[in-house]
Order: structure tokens, then C-alpha cells, then sequence
């Protein structure tokens, strides 16, 4: 599996359902300046996936709040996808979710994120947090049985605007309000001295 943090986000333009209709090129230079979280699942109107659908519109105001868009890819047809749209989450669908689903049919970003599970032909749990140059600053990679954790994803995301906003780390369990460091010995030497006074 390739490394892509530190690397511009690879560029895509396919297909999506976006407010219910679908998009012919969706592209991520539409989000030029805003944080991206692209997220892949496996397949529509199966187990795990609309769990982790619904968990992450729950928080779309949290993360529309940070100047981040939420995005959702797999391997089906925008016409799958619009079918789940429909389909009410007391049934399994995924009725309600108000951000973009992409159709990765042709299995070509799902490779190029290097998520794709060639024997099987759909994606891993991919989550690529994407900075407003468009470089990936975090990736994480789930197999299939493993939900995610959106408050996680928050979290990645508030200390990458953090560092970007005041230029000091976020340690190990950081969280907003949370103390920080400078990166240097002297910061590190303070962080647990602080630590040890708390």
C-alpha cells in the first residue's frame, strides 16, 4: 500500500450524486481551499457502510464548521447510489446524507488511492484527510468488518488546523483545549513537565 501523506491528493473527475442529483464531473479542484475528507467504502446497500454514511452526517456541521467538505466514494453507479439516497434508513438506506457520493465504477481512483482490493473489486476503508493545497495530511485504512471513528476524523482534523494556525505538534490523545507543544527539545521538556504538574 503506498504512503501518499506529504503527496498532492490524486485528481479525479467521475461521476457523483451531489444534493441528489448526479454530477457528470465531479472533481476535487471544485474544493480548491477547504479541507477534504474522502472517504471509501466497500458497496452500497450492505452492513457496516451505511453506519459509517449516517455517523458522518451526524457531524457535517462539525466539519462544515472547520472549512472541510465530506465525501463518500465506492465502486457503484451513480445510479446506486441515488437508489440508496432513496432508500429510508429504517430500510437500510441511506436517506438524509447531504454530501457527495462518488461513482468509482471503473475502480480507477480507488486504485490510485491505493485502496483497491483487487480480488474482491471493491474498496478498503480508505480515509484520506486532504489539506486546502490539496496535499494528503493523514491517511488511514481500515479493512472491511472495521467501521471507522468520525469523532477520530474530527480530531486529525482539529490538529492539522491547530499546527496550521499556531505552528506547534498535537502529542499522543490531543484534543481541542488540550496542551501542545513546540517542536523542540526544550517544547518537549516543557509539555512533560507540565504533564507532571497536572
Amino acid at each position: 500500500m503506498s504512503l501518499l501523506v506529504g503527496k498532492p491528493a490524486p485528481k479525479f473527475k467521475a461521476k457523483a450524486v451531489v444534493e441528489g442529483q448526479i454530477v457528470n464531473d465531479y472533481s476535487l479542484e471544485v474544493l480548491n481551499g477547504k479541507y477534504v475528507v474522502l472517504f471509501f467504502y466497500p458497496l452500497d446497500f450492505t452492513f457496516v457502510c451505511p453506519t459509517e454514511l449516517h455517523a458522518f452526517q451526524e457531524k457535517l456541521e462539525e466539519f462544515e464548521k472547520r472549512n472541510a467538505q465530506v465525501i463518500g466514494c465506492s465502486i457503484d453507479s451513480a445510479y446506486t447510489h441515488l437508489a440508496w439516497l432513496n432508500t429510508p434508513k429504517s430500510k437500510g438506506g441511506i436517506e438524509g446524507i447531504d454530501y457527495p457520493l462518488i461513482s468509482d465504477i471503473n475502480k480507477t481512483i480507488a486504485r490510485d488511492y491505493d485502496v483497491l482490493l483487487e480480488a474482491e473489486g471493491i474498496a478498503y476503508r480508505g480515509l484520506f484527510l486532504i489539506d486546502t493545497q490539496g496535499v494528503v495530511r493523514h491517511q488511514l485504512v481500515n479493512d472491511l468488518p472495521l467501521g471507522r471513528s468520525v469523532d477520530e476524523v474530527l480530531r486529525m482534523l482539529d490538529a492539522l488546523i491547530f499546527f496550521e494556525k499556531h505552528g506547534e505538534v498535537c502529542p499522543a490523545n490531543w484534543s481541542e483545549g488540550k496542551k501542545s507543544m513546540k517542536p523542540t527539545v526544550a517544547g518537549l521538556e516543557q509539555y512533560f513537565a507540565y504533564d507532571l504538574q497536572n
